[in-house]
């Protein structure tokens, strides 16, 4: 991103630009609608569509919308991932003999969710979509955010109600009616003080995209924008009364951010000295982190014992029903867990027991491979700091979440890592090139 650039050279210069612009700061109208969970998959398969396009007509396509380039390996690592996780779906509902009714309804949910994080990075590594527009919109939305923050944090001290309305737009079908909700805030059953989810469905997602704004934010050269992001994203971490929120914003902004000192021996030097006086403190701090912990878990007691005893039952229905292709949709669960589905509130052990070890594996692997590209990235230049900070945010969503009913509001990440892949092929690209001409 170049400093020096102006408002007017981030205005989407482009369709595909300026439609990833527009439902960005048209977050909160569609908010206001029930509409976003409709937005974000029409836009990923529309991006993806108009991305193929491109690569079939080449210099046929449009200048301004022509592939930037060949698709990257990673990218088509999202892509096979995704289609073994369809392929799992339909396995899991044959074996179980869930019917083709069932099996088609869990196909448009794959359609609406799994599909997307393979749709938005290969749109984002083909189309020229750049970076400094999603910055720049982010912040926009902060701005937005701030503005509309008054009326939601006075919202329970005034009687406004929790729930605003439900929108007609549930027909479409959903996960829930959370999801075509609009609410001013929710009480906390735990300790009945409000807790405010902005646009997310609910206050830990909510959290989790205020990192992400954070994290898009720190990348904005003009100080009025990156303050609003950076607000913005610190309001919704801080409202949301998220734990999970907190352990985000510091690890996925300051890890990236210490990954080139693995490249100086100074710090391996450093390491080794610590590492070395574990010797003599390593057992009180031990005793610490534990104390750590445990006030971590114990400050929503309720909802670790109900998320650990999910966890617990749909490992072990997993391992002992199907280890292989799962159930093939998520099973409600007993009083025990207060009926939430088994399968939920948690990625890994969701695709256990939905999709089976092959689910998983489809999941990981795109995941655990795009990681690594970012990681090295991050260590050789600021330019990985951004994808690195989202792929730790997905990682991070992934214990206390379902990340694929989620993508349609973390899409602007998912975009963002097809840039990346794309910036990171075209840098490969340059540097062989400089190589060849060197030679």
């Amino acid at each position: 991103m170049n400093p020096s650039t102006g408002i007017s050279t981030r205005i989407g210069a482009n369709p595909a630009e300026r439609a990833v612009e527009r439902v960005i700061l048209w977050t909160w109208p569609l908010y206001a609608v029930g509409g976003l969970y409709v937005a974000g998959p029409v836009l990923a398969w529309l991006l993806a569509m108009l991305a193929a396009l491109a690569l079939y007509l080449g210099p046929a396509m449009r200048r301004d919308l022509a592939p930037t380039g060949p698709v990257p390996a990673v990218i088509w690592g999202w892509w096979i991932g995704m289609l073994v996780m369809l392929l799992a779906l339909w396995a899991g509902h044959l074996g179980w003999g869930l019917g083709l009714k069932q099996t088609i309804k869990s196909s448009i949910g794959w359609a609406k969710g799994w599909a997307l994080l393979a749709l938005f990075p290969f749109a984002g590594a083909v189309l020229p979509i750049r970076r400094e527009v999603l910055v720049r919109a982010q912040c926009r939305l902060g701005f937005w955010t701030l503005c509309l923050a008054p009326i939601l944090l006075a919202a329970p001290y005034v009687g406004l109600p929790e729930r605003i309305w439900t929108s007609p737009l549930k027909a479409v079908g959903g996960p829930g009616p959370e999801y075509f909700s609009v609410y001013f805030f929710t009480w906390d059953p735990a300790s009945w003080t409000p807790r405010w989810q902005f646009f997310a469905p609910w206050s830990p997602f909510a959290a989790l995209l205020g990192v992400t704004m954070v994290l898009f934010a720190l990348e904005e050269p003009e100080r009025k924008w990156k303050a609003a992001g950076i607000g913005a994203g610190m309001l919704m971490i801080l409202a949301s009364k998220s734990r999970m929120g907190l352990v985000g914003l510091v690890a996925c902004t300051i890890g990236p951010r210490l990954m080139p000192l693995v490249l100086r021996s100074w710090a391996w030097t450093a390491l080794s000295g610590l590492t070395a006086s574990l010797a003599i403190t390593g057992p009180w701090l031990a005793d610490r982190a534990m104390a750590a912990v445990d006030g971590f878990k114990s400050a929503r007691a309720d909802s670790t014992r109900v998320r650990a005893t999910l966890q617990r039952i749909a490992q072990e229905r997993w391992r002992e029903e199907a280890p292989w292709f799962g159930h093939g949709t998520v099973q409600p669960g007993p009083h025990l867990v207060e009926y939430m589905p088994i399968g939920s509130h948690h990625t890994w052990f969701g695709l256990l027991f939905v999709k089976g070890l092959v689910g998983l594996l489809a999941f990981a692997v795109p995941l655990v491979w795009h990681t690594g590209l970012a990681l090295r990235d991050a260590a050789v230049g600021p330019a990985g700091r951004l994808p690195l900070g989202l792929c730790m945010v997905m990682i991070l969503l992934t214990f206390g979440e379902n990340i694929e009913i989620e993508a349609y509001l973390l899409w602007p990440a998912l975009l963002m890592l097809g840039i990346h892949a794309r910036e990171r092929m075209a840098a490969m690209a340059a540097m062989a090139e400089m190589e060849k001409s060197g030679a």
